[in-house]
């Protein structure tokens, strides 16, 4: 059977159909059965994936085709834009180099010019040159003949003057060289007058203006510093509310005031003054110390030993705070700067020390002030003038050296970094080193003129202190002695010893030597008598926790 006849047979109805089971041939019907149903089935799926070619694979061919026709154009008008860029580039090139070549040319023709200016110039001065040659040759012909005719007359007037001066000589009766020597002493004679009387009416006349210019440049510098002056004294007056307050003052058995007078080393004055009483004291900063102590006291109301004791602890701290802005006051108001901090505690401690009567920061500050204007006047330098005024008696208040006071000033200032200028001329206003600048000799002289101010010191008085100050050094040379206060003007001391190194009988040994000693050192320097008193306090303390 034909496969048109098996699809027909198979879609027949099962009645009209022939059925035959032999083997061969129903083998052969199985298989063109088969035949008949799968190629149906695959022309049925080959038009299913054509279908679905031509749905999703035909959009993306068409979207590449439209990019590489893009792609293509993109390309040539790359291609169409670089070739237009290297036209540009050469019709730009060749636009250069016709102007380089414009500019050569130009350039070349100003030159050419140029070098037949130079020319002509050269041209033009050869032609003078030959002209002035030609002149000079001409002048130096007639030269020639000159000369000839200056050596005629020279020849003549020689043995003019030759028989000129034989002439002379013979009516003279003096050869050549008597007559010079005559001459030329003459000459000098009458020179050396005239000299004479110059040099001596240019020195009167120096001396008579450096007289007056010294007169107004003190005066200048005086005016400018002027300050007030006024002497120290030895007491300070504490006032009271009431008299009632004297009595506790002296406490009982006059414990009070015995303890109040041994820790300050002072002398109290109770009944001199109504409503007041009176501290004194040949040392300032002890006197500045009782006065702030008992000032303290009284205001509080509470004395006894113990209270004293922090009152004066306590006022001792003060005082030193005050001789510390002293000290940066002093160094603002003189226009010192970058001054070592123990040079200005050191310049603090003169706030209270006095030479003469006088207040030696005060003598400072105006002796830093007068140098300074000094020096500018005569154009010195201020700033040296200046910083010596200011410390030049710094060695009155450090007490650890025998120098004299102005050598002392001079080792501090080189000790703490300053000028070696400034440090002589500290050290040379007292004229124990020779000066040698013009600072030291202002700083000399402003010195003098700042002591000599009328009222400014007082001989007395530095006598009395140096008496105080003489009988506290004797006693403080012995052994043992913590210590030692000039009370009473002078006329007792006080030896305070430690307990540990002085006993009861060491005491009274201490106090006839010291008297012996004080009579051997200084029998003149005292009337009357002095009195020597040893005080021995042993103390315990302890603190209950």
């Amino acid at each position: 059977m034909y496969p048109d006849q098996i699809a027909r047979g198979c879609c027949a109805p099962a009645a009209k159909r022939p059925i035959k089971l032999s083997g061969g041939e129903g083998k052969l019907n199985t298989l063109l059965l088969v035949f008949a149903i799968a190629v149906p089935t695959l022309l049925l799926a080959g038009g299913g994936f054509g279908v679905l070619y031509r749905l999703r694979l035909q959009p993306l061919q068409t979207e590449l085709d439209a990019k590489r026709k893009e792609l293509e154009k993109q390309r040539e008008d790359a291609d169409k834009e670089i070739e237009a860029r290297r036209k540009e580039a050469l019709v730009a090139a060749k636009e250069e180099v016709y102007r380089l070549r414009a500019e050569m040319e130009r350039e070349n023709r100003e030159k050419r010019a140029e070098i037949g200016r130079l020319e002509r110039r050269l041209a033009q001065k050869e032609e003078t040159l030959e002209r002035r040659v030609e002149t000079l040759e001409t002048r130096e012909g007639g030269f020639a003949a000159r000369e000839v005719e200056a050596d005629r007359l020279r020849g003549e007037l020689n043995h003019l003057l030759l028989r000129q001066r034989t002439e002379l000589e013979r009516v003279a009766g003096l050869n050549s060289d008597d007559a010079r020597t005559q001459v030329l002493k003459a000459v000098e004679d009458e020179t050396r007058h005239e000299a004479a009387r110059l040099i001596r009416d240019i020195e009167e006349q120096a001396k008579s203006e450096g007289d007056r210019r010294a007169r107004n440049i003190v005066t200048l510098a005086i005016q400018r510093c002027a300050v007030d002056q006024t002497s120290e004294t030895t007491v300070s007056v504490v006032p009271l509310p009431s008299d009632d307050l004297k009595g506790r003052i002296i406490g009982r058995e006059g414990r009070n005031i015995r303890t109040f007078e041994t820790l300050t080393g002072v002398d109290v004055i109770i009944d001199d003054m109504p409503e007041a009483v009176v501290v004194s004291a040949f040392d300032p900063v002890r006197r500045e110390i009782a006065r702030i102590a008992l000032t303290n006291l009284v205001a509080d109301g509470r004395i006894h030993p113990g209270r004293i004791e922090e009152m004066v602890e306590k006022a001792q701290g003060e005082v030193e705070d005050r001789m510390r802005e002293a000290g940066e006051r002093a160094v603002l108001e003189s226009g010192v700067t970058g001054l070592h901090p123990e040079l200005i505690r050191l310049i603090g401690r003169m706030r209270y020390r006095m030479s003469y009567g006088q207040n030696i920061l005060s003598h400072s500050i105006e002796v830093s002030q007068i140098s300074a204007t000094v020096a500018a006047e005569i154009g010195a330098n201020v700033e040296i003038a200046r910083r010596a005024g200011l410390l030049h008696d710094l060695g009155k208040v450090y007490y650890e050296s025998d120098q004299p006071h102005a050598l002392v000033s001079r080792d501090l200032m080189l000790r703490y970094g300053e000028h070696e200028e400034a440090a002589h001329a500290a050290g040379a206003h007292h004229n124990d080193i020779e000066p040698e600048t013009a600072e030291a000799v202002i700083v000399t002289t402003a010195d003098a003129i700042s002591a000599a101010r009328p009222g400014a010191r007082r001989e007395m008085l530095e006598n009395y202190v140096r008496r105080l100050q003489k009988l506290e050094t004797i006693g403080d040379a012995f052994p043992g002695v913590e210590k030692t206060y000039a009370v009473q003007a002078g006329r007792e001391i006080r030896l305070m010893v430690r307990p540990g190194e002085v006993d009861d009988l060491a005491a009274i040994q201490l106090a006839r030597a010291a008297a012996k000693k004080i009579e051997e050192e200084m029998a003149s320097q005292y009337p009357g008598q002095i009195k020597v008193t040893v005080i021995r306090e042993t103390r315990a303390t302890d603190y209950a926790k």
